[in-house]
C-alpha cells in the first residue's frame, strides 16, 4: 500500500486552466493533464528564477520530491508542444 500523499504548499491559482494549438478543434487534439503543484514547480523555477532549494521550501517540500514534481511536469509542456497537444491544468 503506497504512502498517503503529503499537502504541498501551491500558492498559484491560474484564471486560464486550457491552452490548444490555434486552428485547431479541441475534438482533434489529445490532451495533457499538468497537476496546480507541477504547474507551481515549474512557475518557482522560470518565472520567478528560484534554485531548486529555495523552490522545495516554498512548496514545502523536499528537493528531491521537487525535483520530481518539476521534471514531470518539464517532460508533459515538452510533449504538448512538440506534438501539438492540448494542455489542461488541473487540480
Amino acid at each position: 500500500m503506497p504512502r498517503p500523499r503529503l499537502c504541498r504548499r501551491v500558492v498559484f491559482n491560474p484564471a486560464i486552466t486550457y491552452f490548444k494549438p490555434q486552428g485547431v478543434p479541441l475534438r482533434k487534439l489529445e490532451v495533457v493533464e499538468l497537476t496546480y503543484e507541477e504547474m507551481e514547480a515549474y512557475r518557482l523555477r522560470h518565472t520567478n528564477g528560484f534554485d531548486q532549494r529555495t523552490a522545495a521550501k516554498k512548496m514545502a517540500t523536499s528537493v528531491s520530491t521537487y525535483q520530481r514534481i518539476f521534471y514531470s511536469a518539464g517532460q508533459k509542456i515538452a510533449d504538448a508542444l512538440i506534438n501539438g497537444k492540448a494542455i489542461k491544468i488541473i487540480k
